[in-house]
């Protein structure tokens, strides 16, 4: 049982990371207009594929994730 109760307190942990990282995203300088970042404009017709941010969000969760998984080895 406490294997179970030591995956729910980091889930609990990730859910509120992952929702103030959402909330304050926008207000992070840079986050959003990275090199990478495409923005397409024709017409009415808008397209953003911020490739250059998912990028780095994904470099950040890998080490977070593996500090947190050395944490409870």
């Amino acid at each position: 049982m406490t294997e179970i109760g030591r995956l729910l307190i980091v889930l609990g942990i990730a859910f509120v990371v992952i929702g103030l990282l959402v909330t304050f995203a926008g207000r992070i300088p840079g986050l959003g207009h990275l090199p990478g970042d495409l923005t397409v404009e024709r017409g009415n017709f808008r397209l953003y594929a911020p490739f250059g941010t998912m990028i780095v969000v994904s470099i950040v969760l890998s080490v977070i994730l593996n500090i947190v998984t050395r944490f409870f080895r």
